[in-house]
């Protein structure tokens, strides 16, 4: 069920909530933005799974995010009084909807979390490992909420007033809860008056750049401007820029990153021109488990999303190979710094995060 909303600045819907009232995911519908804002409310694991993989909602926190309050409504419907028999089809919805994207770590992450919350609990009665796990994906949001405001401070720390700022893809508000990932610090920066100058790629196939991120950034009053993608160089040439944010869905071990396709392009030039290429990333996109980003597993998307999503016919002809990986893979020794909401990882940054874990750990047992 979707509603087509009154007209107001898109920065004032939540990219994700919950509706427990009425036993619905409610996510702002991204494959109609700009043109049309409409909510959508998701009630099946089915509806869920659709709108992770059709990018309904999207960016790795959101994602996250929904697959917390997905899974808990799921958990929420399942009929079982016994443990042994909720846990089992717990892990059966909760495999379905891990299956909806691969490359995105955050989605695995928060189904990880929330069965973690089912074994912690399962000498409770199921009725109250529900309650837990509503507490647990509300927790979810709000932490997205701060560790998205912490990346900004830090990342602010590498620009100064009035600095261009280009960007790619969208790890924007529409990305997360608020403030998004590689958006944080331009927001930050504009409450507090640097009047940074941002050029945002278009992003091709899907055009994340263009329909999201310019959206977002003017509706907030930023200078944006927009580019195609193989402008980059163009603009950097020319002094325009000053650093590369962008967000990231994967971090490998050694610090290769994956994001949006493209990407890889970017801090390559970028390092040709000398412009300092930034990474955003929660610690919980940053996969200890995986070595290297030879190891990440990229998405492949359908050919239509090349040939004819966005054109009135199609733009290629009929019958031709297309090639249309979601995500590339950005060598560390590309990265200027992965900005953390502990801070700024530099390389070597195997060491690095280690240093990060080793102190997420302590601050998270001081709480205890």
């Amino acid at each position: 069920m979707s509603n087509t909303t009154q007209d107001k600045n898109i920065m004032a819907y939540e990219t994700v909530a919950l509706d427990d009232e009425n036993n619905a995911l409610v996510i702002l519908d991204q494959t109609k933005l700009p043109s049309s804002t409409k909510l959508v409310n998701l009630h099946t694991a089915q509806e869920i799974w659709d709108a992770i993989y059709l990018l309904k909602v999207r960016g790795a926190p959101a994602i996250g995010v929904a697959a917390a309050f997905g899974i808990y409504l799921l958990a929420k419907g399942i009929e079982a009084q016994d443990y042994d028999t909720f846990y089992r089809e717990f892990c059966r919805q909760k495999e379905y909807l891990n299956s909806a994207r691969p490359t995105a770590v955050n989605l695995s992450w928060a189904l990880n979390r929330m069965e973690q919350v089912c074994v912690d609990n399962k000498d409770l009665p199921v009725s109250e490992i529900k309650q837990r796990l509503k507490e647990a994906a509300i927790a979810i949001k709000e932490e997205d909420i701060r560790v998205c405001k912490a990346i900004g401070e830090h990342g602010l720390t590498l620009v100064k007033p009035g600095d261009g700022i280009l960007t790619h893809c969208n790890a924007g508000q529409l990305a997360t809860c608020k403030y998004g990932t590689a958006t944080a610090p331009i927001y930050l920066g504009q409450e507090r008056g640097y009047n940074f100058r941002v050029f945002a790629d278009e992003t091709r196939p899907l055009l994340q750049g263009a329909r999201l991120t310019a959206y977002e950034l003017q509706a907030s009053g930023v200078d944006v401007t927009l580019i195609c993608d193989n402008m980059s160089a163009t603009v950097m040439r020319n002094g325009w820029v000053n650093a590369v944010f962008v967000g990231c869905d994967r971090v490998a071990a050694n610090g290769d990153t994956a994001n949006k396709i493209g990407t890889s392009v970017v801090a390559t030039v970028a390092k040709r021109y000398n412009v300092p290429f930034y990474v955003c990333a929660p610690t919980s996109t940053i996969d200890m488990n995986t070595p290297t980003g030879a190891d990440i597993t990229i998405e492949q998307r359908p050919a239509h999303e090349v040939t004819d999503m966005w054109y009135e016919k199609p733009m290629a002809p009929a019958g031709v190979k297309v090639f249309n990986p979601a995500f590339d893979v950005t060598d560390h020794d590309l990265i200027t710094g992965i900005v953390t909401e502990y801070g700024v990882m530099r390389a070597p940054y195997e060491e690095s995060f280690r240093k990060l874990f080793e102190r997420k750990a302590s601050e998270e047992n001081k709480k205890l």
